[in-house]
């Protein structure tokens, strides 16, 4: 009898470990990897000049955790939705929902409470426009969730939207109007990066079972290859436009910083391109930080056109 107590009372200390493995499974379902993409919350104020004061980095810094927290919860929510498909996936069966790490109504309730909360904390810590534009991307990448990754076309505009807010309500929501070629760049390279990825995708998942985008198979990946490419055009044409044209402002720099960004930024779609063409362009952000060549060529962008706003 004494063996029989002890072997059922020692299963009775294990409460704290699973709380623990809950917690890790929401962050997991919240994707740190992606939060890379925020980044771009920076890209409107840095190419104003505008970045580096106090005011200025504080709400970029809110922008940036706010529109995380909104990414987040889309997440979850997606994440609980499509939990069946996910577990008929070769890889997205190890995430935490599909997994049972994470209860369905348990991510259901954390992405709804986050929804509720970034876009109310936005009016008090940011401006109403900061808060209604989380409001409409999350009213965007829910309607996502449940219909629109279905609706051709449709769900590739909506994912490159998606990246396209993350650029402009950084300076949208410091006041600073958002430069024409700016947009065109930015939407043109944001389209470039979703329809590689789902090239690729479809490239990886062809004759195979278990694809969790429904539209993998009525997209052919003739058609997606094209998408990239005239993308990757537009992308290219808009940055050189913008890096040809002076505006009225004399050059006073020690060199032509901004006509010199353009190879740069070339070189990077180009090399971006190979792993398109390949089908192995997953992630944005993965290809960005695996590849060594790919990092070196970005930073150095980085810095020319760093030095073209400071007109150095």
């Amino acid at each position: 009898m004494a063996e029989t107590t002890l072997l059922e009372r020692t299963p009775t200390k294990q409460p704290a470990p699973e709380k623990n493995g809950l917690l890790r499974g929401l962050i997991r379902t919240a994707r740190p990897k992606q939060w890379v993409k925020n980044v771009l919350v920076v890209a409107a104020p840095a190419a104003a000049g505008e970045l580096f004061s106090r005011h200025a980095l504080t709400q970029v810094a809110y922008v940036f955790l706010l529109f995380t927290a909104c990414a987040a919860a889309v997440y979850l929510v997606n994440d609980a939705r499509d939990v069946d498909a996910d577990r008929a996936h070769p890889v997205k069966r190890h995430r935490p929902v599909a997994a049972g790490q994470v209860p369905v109504p348990v991510a259901y309730s954390v992405g709804i409470v986050l929804a509720v909360v970034a876009p109310t904390a936005a009016l008090f810590l940011c401006s109403p426009l900061t808060s209604a534009l989380l409001t409409a991307y999350l009213g965007m990448q829910f309607a996502y969730c449940v219909s629109l990754k279905h609706v051709l076309v449709i769900d590739l505009a909506v994912v490159t939207t998606g990246f396209l807010l993350r650029a402009m309500i950084g300076g949208l929501a410091l006041g600073i109007p958002l430069s024409r070629w700016f947009l065109i760049t930015t939407g043109f390279g944001a389209l470039f990066m979703v329809s590689a990825k789902r090239y690729s995708e479809a490239v990886r998942m062809a004759g195979k079972e278990g694809a969790t985008r429904a539209l993998l198979t009525e997209y052919t990946t003739g058609y997606l290859r094209f998408v990239w490419q005239l993308a990757a055009s537009g992308a290219v044409l808009g940055y050189c436009l913008w890096a040809l044209e002076e505006g009225g402002v004399p050059h006073t720099g020690v060199l032509p910083w901004r006509q010199l960004s353009m190879v740069a930024f070339i070189l990077a779609v180009l090399r971006y391109a190979v792993f398109a063409d390949r089908g192995t362009a997953g992630e944005p952000e993965d290809v960005v930080l695996r590849d060594r060549a790919l990092a070196l060529i970005g930073l150095a962008w980085v810095a020319m056109y760093g030095l073209a706003v400071a007109n150095w």
